[in-house]
């Protein structure tokens, strides 16, 4: 998913879910930060103290980001969360939406709501939660069952037609085949030309509004028609659900006048994630339904924009920090301490536990 869905989306459904403005803004803001803190490093204060950075996020396009550690550590617990099927192993790190193991994250995850970076890990929760709607049926690791041929999508309107043709030749030109990377080593390669997550299928899986289908090359079977919008829509529905465990579990977090029933807000959310458009499009679709009153049971209410640049510039403002005492009141030091419990329960309890070593 994109930034239309894990900000805008994931705001839209904590706020009717019955949430407070500012605990949906920093979950929401957590859930896209996912995928913008690809940043690795260290912040060392001028007291001694030191935080590790650790990224949650790496990009395909950069190869300074592409790593078979990486693999393990990032692409598995925060964005092809395993569903644990099938009889092998690479089968088994097969992403599934809404799995047993996602479900068993997210009640792991919300018995932390008394700890001071609750918010932030709801926000990380929501981001791998929505991401198995969206990346289901491929796995976080180098696998040539990721990989894919004769990929089709259908009712797309002209414009949109062309639109994706062309982003689909800008991702391909990134691929070794184009001889960009064509003295990379060879599992290097692999994973960069489809074997790695969804690479293979571009970002098919994140339009909302796409109906697509492929064939798998390991099995030269053609998938089920994917239809976005449906699956984008179960996955809101999970979400408003998720959240209004929030909402009763969570102390002094709710706001009761913004709670709306789901089944109200369905057809509007039915006809955003239908609409036919690049991200901003999109993205606009979900700010003008919430302006419009369509979205939360208080009515008419503004979606703030989202902003990258304040949680990054947060984490380098504390690169001048004398006292390192003062670093958890900085909410990306809350973001950190978050990434840290979710990929550590993921990678050393959750996944263990079904007999899956990762890393």
């Amino acid at each position: 998913m994109q930034l239309d869905m894990h900000y805008y989306g994931t705001y839209a459904m904590a706020r009717a879910a019955g949430l407070k403005k500012e605990v949906c803004r920093v979950i929401a803001t957590a859930a896209q930060f996912v995928d913008d803190n690809a940043e690795k490093g260290s912040v060392e204060f001028r007291d001694g103290g030191r935080l590790d950075v650790e990224a949650t996020a790496h990009h395909a396009f950069n190869i300074k980001n592409i790593d078979r550690a990486d693999q393990r550590q990032i692409w598995v617990p925060f964005h092809f969360l395993p569903g644990n099927e099938g009889a092998g192993y690479t089968q088994r790190l097969t992403c599934i939406k809404d799995s047993e193991i996602a479900r068993e994250m997210i009640d792991f995850n919300l018995s932390l709501l008394d700890q001071s970076y609750a918010i932030p890990l709801i926000g990380i929760t929501a981001h791998v939660y929505a991401d198995t709607f969206s990346h289901y049926g491929f796995s976080g690791v180098s696998s040539r069952e990721n990989k894919v041929s004769d990929i089709r999508h259908y009712d797309v309107e002209p414009d949109m037609e062309k639109y994706i043709t062309d982003k689909a030749k800008d991702f391909k030109n990134n691929y070794p085949e184009s001889g960009l990377f064509q003295n990379i080593k060879s599992w290097f390669a692999e994973g960069l030309s489809g074997a790695l997550g969804h690479g293979a299928v571009m970002t098919y899986p994140d339009r909302p509004y796409l109906k697509w289908d492929f064939i798998y090359e390991t099995t030269e079977q053609r998938c089920t028609m994917r239809n976005n919008s449906e699956t984008f829509l179960e996955c809101c529905l999970k979400l408003h659900e998720m959240f209004q465990r929030v909402a009763r579990e969570g102390n002094n977090l709710s706001d009761s006048n913004a709670f709306i029933d789901f089944s109200q807000i369905e057809p509007v959310i039915k006809r955003i994630l239908n609409v036919q458009a690049p991200e901003q499009g999109r993205i606009d679709a979900w700010l003008n339904a919430a302006k419009e009153g369509e979205l939360f049971g208080i009515g008419p209410e503004d979606i703030p924009l989202y902003n990258q640049h304040i949680w990054h510039n947060h984490r380098e403002n504390l690169k001048r920090e004398k006292d390192s005492r003062k670093a958890p009141a900085v909410p990306v030091f809350r973001y950190y301490q978050a990434a840290a419990i979710h990929r550590t329960n993921i990678l050393r309890h959750l996944l263990p536990e079904k007999e899956l070593i990762v890393a």
